[in-house]
Formats: C-alpha cells, structure tokens, sequence
C-alpha cells in the first residue's frame, strides 16, 4: 500500500494536502507550551481584547521584545475562532505551509516536478513542519518569509531573459514582513544569503537591474508605519528593541540559552529526522569531489544556493552564546532540497526505493506525532489549564487575582480575564538581582507604560489582600515562598499537580478541604449549565 501510493506522481502531489491537514490536527491536541506560547498567544489575545494593535502588552504591560506581526494575526484569527490555542497555532501553521508550498513551487521551476515532489514530502514529515509549524512563536514566521525572499530573489535573478522584476518587488516585500515578524534578521540574514550566492555565481551586473526603487519603496511602505507610529508613542522603544534585544542577545554573553558552537549540528537532525542523513551524504560527496579535483554532475546555481543558505544562516547563529533549536528552522527549506535532490540522484530507480521512501515519511510522521503529544504531557506539570477554569469558576471579572513567586503566562489566556494580574514579588531586590527571566521582562515593560506598572505589586500587597473576601491569590506548588500558614487568612480553594488558588477572607471558616470540595463542586455545576 506505501509502496503504490509514493509510486503514483499523482498521488504523491495530492497526498502532500494531507500533510496541513495533520499539522492542524496536532495543532488541537496539546496545551499551551510555556513559557513561549503561553506569552506570545496572551500577547495577541490582549490585543484582540483591548483593540490596541500598536502596542503589544503581557497583563497590560509593553511588551517590545518582538514587532508585531505575530500578534496582528493572531488577534485576527481570534477575532474569527475566539481565543483558543488552536486559534493561535493557526497563524504559524499557514506560515509554515507557505513555506512548504513556496519550496514546492520554486524547486519545481528549478529542478523538476520529482525532486519538487519529495522535497515538499522530505519537509512536510519532519519535526520541522509538524511540531515547529504549529508552535507558538515567531520563529516559524521569520524562517518563513526569510525563505520567501531567498526565492524570489532567485527566481529573480535565474529568469532566463535577464532580471525579473516583479519577482524582486515580491522579495522586498517578503523582507518587510521578515522585520516585522522578528526585527532586522529578516532583513540581514537573507541579504548575507544572497550576497555569498551572488558573489560566487559572480551575477554582480543583475543587482543593477534590481528595481532598487519601487522595491524600497514596497519594503517601506510595508515595514516602516509601525516602528514609526510606535516609537512616536514610545520614544525608547526603538533602543531597547533593536539595542538590547537584536543586538544585545547577538553579542553579549549574560542571556539565558548558552549552547556548545555545534548546538545546531543537533538541532538540524531533530528537525529534519530521518531525512537530515541523506543532506549528510550529499556534503560528503561535493566535499570529496572537490578535494579530488572530480567534476561534478551538478553545478547549478540553485543548489549552490541552497548549500550556501545553509551554511550562511548556521554559521551566523553559531557565534553568539544563546542558541535556540528554533534558530535551525531558515534553513529547513534548502535541507529538504538537498536531501530529495541526492534521493533523486542515488535511489531513485532502485526498486525498492518507493518503499523506503514510504516507510521513512511514515517514521518522520510518527517521531513528530509523539514528539508532540509528550510536548503536551511535559506541559501539563506546570500548565495552569487546570487552576484557570477554577478561575473562571470562582473569580468575578472585577475581583482581584494575584500570583505570587512566579508568572504564569498562560493563566490569563485560559481564564479570558481582562484585567491584569497582579504580580507580587520583592520588586526592589528584583531590580538589582532578576537576570534574563520574566521578572526583568514585566519590569522592562514598565519603563515605557508607568500607570501599567500597578500590575507590579510588593509582598506587603498579600497582607491587604488576606481580609479582601474579593482576592484571590495563586501559587506555584513547586516554589516555597508562598504558604498559608505564614499569610494567615487565606483559604486553600482549588489545587492541582501545579498551582493552588487561595482566597481572601478571614471569614472562612471551613476547612480547606471543605472550601475545595464546595469550589470544584461549584466548577462542575457552571460546566453543567
């Protein structure tokens, strides 16, 4: 049965549909993922919530690590499925489909439609597009349009007949959205790609012919109205975006994520597993052709281009200390070229090689398809979804709620609260000693929207909020700090494997187990109604 569905061209075209299909199906499957996908989700919800789409908040607070154009989606997309994970992992899911659909397409013009095909099979059933392509945050969204410049870029300048505009005006367009998914890598990396390619194509007259205006023009028109009407409203904004957060993170060594120079080695083999063997054995090969001086059967401009974004974009991301595997995901596309490409060349017309392709699309969807549900239950030993319908149960929309020794980030999405939680901490000693973690991110925040600081309250906070019948307090049940013999007059309301939610008042006389059994009961009886 595999081996006469990947022998059909016809089928292997029309099965590659099944491939979105499944990713937005994971997509369902699976709690939010924190701390990034609860914080970015929240980020676009709050923005749907507020209809304040210049300003990106966390619990009211700016939040200008990023631009925006994660959270305009995904405040759209909200705007249409209501706010639910899936409604925010549908964003990314479409950019990564638009990666797979361009790669198809653009590898079809280039190589044919058999190396398009496997290609768009080596990439759709890897880690890649089926866990990364559906999480949350804008690393798929970066990787995507960087990917959309580079082709255009290449089709541009491989048209037969000389330079193709439009499809240049396409890759500057692409570099805006680029910026305005992650800052200036979307602009720097695929420029650094195609000047290497340029460079060694030796095609230094074509970038002449580009059409430098209209295409500024495009790029302007589409990346520069946000930055400017944000940094008119947020005058430092601008610094701490691109000094602290680009800039800073490349160079400096004190951010979290410090990995070993060969971290991405790793991470392209998780990403494209099984299929990142056959890129390795397609480097052996052009490595030892050229040390034994052997021509090589393949010396096309396009997959130079694909080798050269390869190395350009790792190579890039190897110097700085932090590391993140989300980093690996530009270079996904040319991977997958590669490998379909020596597929195509060295087994191809084995007879056996329908079925072992099969088999190995199937070992690609079954590592991801687990990949993703352990995600899920590795998810649950911290995740709020259980404390949040508590919330929702118990906690009136203008009651106090408060959180004490740490920040959940996806409390707020799952309970739909709109108004801020209050975030207690010792915030003088966190001024001198938080490092690179979300206290340092809400106090960040702060600097540019001061009232929204009254989200940031002090420990004496608890010692009101123990007499208020209208405050509710939730603590992590792997921290110390926060305990009711110490705060007294808190009543323990619900508690899970993760979070206990407390209330004020020291008229509660129950028992704590007693205040439990009556919340859940109450819980149970608003699911009925």
């Amino acid at each position: 049965m595999i081996s006469s569905f990947f022998a059909s061209p016809r089928w292997r075209t029309w099965g590659l549909w099944l491939l979105p299909v499944l990713l937005l199906v994971l997509a369902s499957e699976r709690p939010l993922s924190i701390p990034d996908e609860g914080r970015y989700a929240e980020v676009g919800r709050w923005m749907w919530m507020s209809g304040d789409w210049l300003t990106p908040r966390i619990d009211g607070i700016p939040f200008f690590h990023k631009p925006p154009l994660l959270y305009w989606f995904e405040a759209a997309s909200m705007a249409v499925f209501g706010a639910t994970p899936w409604a925010a992992r549908v964003v990314v899911a479409l950019h990564a489909c638009v990666m797979l659909g361009l790669m198809v397409a653009c590898v079809r013009h280039f190589a044919g439609a058999e190396v398009a095909r496997r290609a768009g099979w080596v990439l759709g059933t890897s880690m890649t597009f089926l866990v990364a392509g559906q999480y949350v945050n804008t690393d798929m969204m970066v990787a995507t349009w960087m990917g959309v410049a580079i082709w255009c870029f290449a089709r541009a300048f491989m048209h037969q007949g000389g330079l193709h505009v439009n499809w240049a005006r396409a890759g500057f367009v692409a570099c805006a959205l680029g910026v305005l998914s992650k800052g200036l890598i979307g602009l720097l990396l695929p420029g650094l790609v195609l000047f290497v390619w340029i460079a060694y194509t030796w095609q230094w007259r074509k970038i002449l012919a580009l059409p430098w205006v209209s295409g500024l023009l495009l790029f302007a028109a589409v990346a520069l109205p946000w930055f400017v009407l944000a940094a008119r409203e947020h005058p430092d904004m601008l610094a701490y975006m691109f000094g602290k957060h680009q800039f800073g993170r490349y160079t400096a060594t004190t951010f979290n994520n410090a990995r070993p120079w060969w971290f991405y080695g790793v991470a392209v083999t998780v990403l494209l597993f099984p299929w990142i063997f056959f890129v390795a054995a397609d480097g052996v090969q052009r490595v030892r052709q050229r040390v034994l001086q052997q021509p090589s059967n393949d010396n096309g401009a396009w997959v130079a281009l694909c080798w050269i974004w390869v190395l350009a974009i790792l190579g890039f991301f190897s110097i700085p200390n932090s590391k993140l595997i989300g980093y690996a995901l530009p270079v996904m596309p040319p991977l997958a070229v590669l490998a379909a490409l020596w597929w195509q060349r060295h087994l191809a017309s084995r007879a056996w090689s329908t079925w072992l392709f099969g088999a190995l699309s199937l070992v690609g969807i079954g590592v991801a398809s687990f990949a993703n549900h352990y995600a899920g239950v590795f998810t649950l030993e911290r995740s709020t979804r259980g404390v949040a319908q508590a919330v929702v149960c118990q906690v009136a929309p203008n009651d106090v709620l408060a959180v004490v020794d740490d920040y959940p980030y996806d409390v707020m999405f799952y309970a739909q609260r709109q108004r801020p939680i209050e975030v207690i901490q010792d915030w003088a000693r966190e001024e001198q000693e938080a490092g690179d973690d979300w206290r340092r991110e809400l106090m960040d925040g702060v600097d540019f929207d001061k009232p929204a600081g009254a989200a940031l309250q002090p420990m004496s906070r608890l010692a009101e909020l123990r007499t208020n019948e209208h405050a509710w307090v939730l603590a992590p049940r792997w921290r110390k700090a926060f305990r009711t013999e110490t705060y007294a007059g808190f009543t323990e309301v619900y508690k899970d494997d993760a979070w206990i939610l407390y209330r004020g008042s020291p008229s509660a006389a129950k028992s704590p187990e007693a205040a439990e059994q009556k919340s859940l009961r109450g819980c149970e009886d608003q699911r009925k109604k």
